[in-house]
């Protein structure tokens, strides 16, 4: 629980207050001094009687009893002023704006955690070190500006760079976004991203607490505690949206499988978000305009009406709202539209886009939003497109829709892009409460990423009945390392994913009988395959269509010689489309399953989709049609379709295998051949790492 005394103190003080407001003591006495906050201030430097009309004393013993302190001092004095502070002034809320702890020197991180060590032993708080503070409606404790407006329904706003905050409060603020909050949590030496995340979620409180989070993430030092809290406030009625920089940097593992190559830190944070129910941002305008969207009534259906006096930015935004999965249908036919085109001036249009000239007045811009609102049932939502060549004032435009959006059921979204032209009447438009999209494809990308989002996964899944007493015995049994065929066949046996059945031979006599004993010929063509080298097909090692005894020899003699083949793996041939599934485990994330087309294919194309475990058989089913290559597991052109069902029931079986045995730190299914009848796999590695 974060302490009552760093969210709403009745006592401040600035230790290293400073009269220069170009320096961070300066700065954040003024920034505090015009905040709303009503307690009591105190200042400390020694060189200082009083500093911007307060009471300066020369050291913090000198201090009466505080609540809250702010840093500003050099690093190796702050852990001495903590221990004052917290032992005998009473203090429980700090933050610390200095830098030069754990992020520049190991002397620093001993530092770091002493203070840490001192705040925990109180029971307080800490914000910090090395960063531009935190605020919230009580107070600014802050260096930074700009300070926004701070509104108990505006944007709760998490993120680990006070001077990337700095960029996405001014972008946020132009355009009318409110804050109720704003936590620059540093180095997260005590509280970080996580921390505050869950102190939202236990204080949540549907009718006074802010509804839109805001976070912006270098590092995720707790996937699982973020899942759980970004679920539960998301099922609460929350809506979360995040950038996680830096997942280019971490590339892919060196790893030996096609999972290990695709599993990025990167592919983990996507399937964090997906499972949790976060928007995921790439920059900050996306992520500022996402959490704007927001801000507005929520979108229930994914059609829009996009109403517009100037043609160019209309079919632009329908371009980006269609490529994204929402429909801006055609209403030209519909009954509706006669009457109201007759209320347009000449030459205007109403086939969606709705297109009521340059010269459209805000009258008849009332009778098109009243029309969607009221006569257009199969329209979800509308964008208003509305500018200015700069001959006259919109006010009146804006005034009114003003008043729509305060009428309508259905949300509606302002585009008002002539910032310049028309700034006071924006400005006066914002003043309402309102918040403009200046950039419509901006605003399209950001509607389709917010309807795309699934809803949090469910906290408790059912999974498939797995044989979990066979899958411990043989992961108890085995060493680390790669499995060998037939203790990994049990696993996949007892965990009831389909495979196909084969036989390792290392004498060509074996290979032969084999062979007999299926009955081998071009009805029952064989697969050869090495059992040793990883990559099976580049030294030559996988033989296809083996139909008499002859063959089986020669091949046998072939493949048995190839380096690190130390056997020949056969079974009978089977037919399908290639499909993959593949798992590996991340220390901190957990289990990561990956399934899409498979075969060579999933060397080039890459085109698989990634869940954390669990995952169910629906979820995966689900999200099996957002590959690229979905068309082609319907089958087309002739080709059989891939049994989807069966697919996703491997899937949720492979989960279940890795959750049953978290020792599996990397297995790759690939390929399994699925066509109507069965989706089976063809070949499969399994490495434990106890």
């Amino acid at each position: 629980m974060i302490a009552k005394e760093l969210l709403n103190p009745r006592s401040i003080v600035i230790c290293g207050a400073s009269s220069d407001i170009h320096k961070p003591g300066g700065k954040s006495l003024k920034n505090l001094l015009e905040s709303p906050f009503k307690g009591a201030v105190y200042a400390v430097n020694p060189k200082e009687t009083e500093v911007q009309g307060v009471k300066c004393f020369a050291k913090v013993e000198d201090l009466p009893q505080v609540d809250c302190a702010i840093l500003c001092i050099a690093a190796k004095f702050c852990a001495q002023t903590v221990d004052v502070l917290a032992k005998e002034k009473g203090c429980k809320g700090f933050i610390i704006v200095s830098a030069g702890f754990s992020e520049e020197s190991h002397e620093g991180a001993e530092i770091e955690q002493h203070i840490v060590d001192t705040i925990n032993s109180v029971g307080g708080s800490l914000i910090g070190p090395n960063c531009t503070g935190f605020l919230n409606v009580n107070y600014a404790g802050c260096f930074d500006t700009p300070i926004p407006p701070l509104d108990p329904k505006g944007v709760d706003f998490i993120t680990g760079s006070g001077a990337t905050a700095v960029f996405i409060k001014e972008y946020g603020m132009s355009n009318g976004l409110k804050f109720n909050s704003v936590w620059a949590v540093g180095n997260s030496a005590q509280l970080g991203i996580e921390d505050v995340l869950e102190h939202l979620d236990e204080t949540f409180d549907p009718e006074k607490s802010s509804h839109v989070i805001m976070l912006y993430m270098e590092k995720i030092g707790d996937p699982q505690r973020l899942l759980k809290h970004s679920r539960s406030l998301i099922n609460k009625g929350c809506h979360i949206a995040a950038i996680k920089s830096g997942g280019s940097a971490a590339g892919s593992r060196a790893a030996s499988s096609h999972t290990g190559a695709l599993a990025t830190n990167d592919a983990a944070v996507d399937a964090l978000f997906q499972k949790a129910g976060i928007v995921r941002c790439n920059n900050r305008q996306e992520l500022t305009t996402v959490c704007a969207v927001f801000m507005h009534p929520e979108i229930k259906g994914n059609r829009c009406a996009v109403i517009t006096h100037a043609g160019g930015p209309a079919v632009m935004l329908t371009d980006v709202l269609s490529n994204g999965g929402i429909e801006v249908p055609s209403l030209k036919d519909h009954p509706a539209s006669p009457a109201l085109l007759a209320k347009l001036f000449g030459g205007s249009s109403v086939g969606n886009p709705i297109d009521f000239l340059a010269t459209g007045t805000a009258e008849q811009l009332g009778y098109i939003i009243d029309t969607v609102e009221n006569e257009y049932t199969d329209i979800d939502f509308s964008v208003v497109i509305f500018g200015s060549p700069g001959l006259f004032s919109n006010k009146e435009v804006y005034d009114l829709l003003d008043e729509k959006m305060k009428t309508c059921k259905k949300p509606i979204f302002p585009v008002l892009p002539s910032i310049i032209n028309v700034k006071d009447e924006i400005n006066d438009f914002i003043a309402k409460g309102r918040i403009n999209f200046p950039e419509e494809c901006v605003l399209g990308n950001a509607i389709c990423k917010v309807y795309n989002t699934p809803k949090p996964q469910p906290e408790h899944v059912e999974t498939p009945t797995i044989d979990v007493a066979r899958i411990r015995a043989t992961v108890d049994r085995c060493e680390d390392g790669y499995m060998e065929i037939a203790d990994y066949n049990e696993l996949l046996d007892a965990a009831g994913i389909s495979r196909k059945k084969s036989v390792e031979v290392s004498k060509k006599e074996d290979a032969l009988a084999f062979a007999k004993e299926v009955g081998c010929s071009k009805d029952v063509p064989l697969v050869m395959k090495v059992v040793g080298p990883l990559h099976k097909s580049d030294v030559g090692g996988v033989t296809l269509g083996v139909k008499d005894l002859d063959t089986v020899a020669k091949e046998f003699d072939r493949l048995i010689v190839i380096p690190e083949t130390y056997a020949v793996e056969m079974y009978p041939m089977l037919d399908g489309t290639d499909v993959y599934i593949g798992a590996i485990r991340d220390p901190k994330f957990g289990h990561q399953i990956f399934f899409g087309l498979g075969g060579i294919f999933i060397e080039v194309l890459k085109d698989v989709q990634s869940a954390l475990a669990p995952i169910t058989a629906a979820e995966a089913k689900e999200m099996l049609k957002k590959l690229r290559g979905y068309k082609i597991l319907e089958g087309v052109r002739g080709q059989e379709a891939v049994n989807l069902d069966l697919y996703a029931e491997q899937v949720a079986r492979v989960s279940a295998l890795v959750q049953a045995a978290p020792e599996i730190a990397e297995m790759d299914l690939n390929p399994l051949l699925g066509n109507p009848r069965y989706v089976t796999a063809v070949d499969a590695r399994i490495r434990l790492e106890k």
